[in-house]
């Protein structure tokens, strides 16, 4: 899916526009004329057959910030002290 935005229109909703780069290709005009095109990051990369950067692919997705681990005890390190 490709969309077109004017420049009002894609500063205006930046969120929409990100959204629909997941799917294809954002062109942003001006005057009329395309100007830019926004990507997401896996078509950037597939594009310029640049590998991706291990901080890329250790990025969280948006929306998954509250992700709980639990993490098993750990004997051999020391222990905080106890200033009660």
């Amino acid at each position: 899916m490709n969309l077109t935005l004017t420049s009002r229109e894609f500063n205006q909703d930046t969120g929409r526009a990100k959204r629909a780069a997941e799917e294809g290709p954002v062109f942003i005009t001006d005057r009329g004329r395309p100007a830019h095109v926004l990507l997401s990051i896996r078509d950037y990369l597939a594009l310029t057959g640049k590998q991706p950067r291990i901080t890329d692919l250790l990025a969280m997705p948006e929306g998954d910030a509250n992700i709980e681990i639990d993490l098993p005890a750990r004997p051999d390190l020391p222990r905080p002290a106890g200033l009660d």
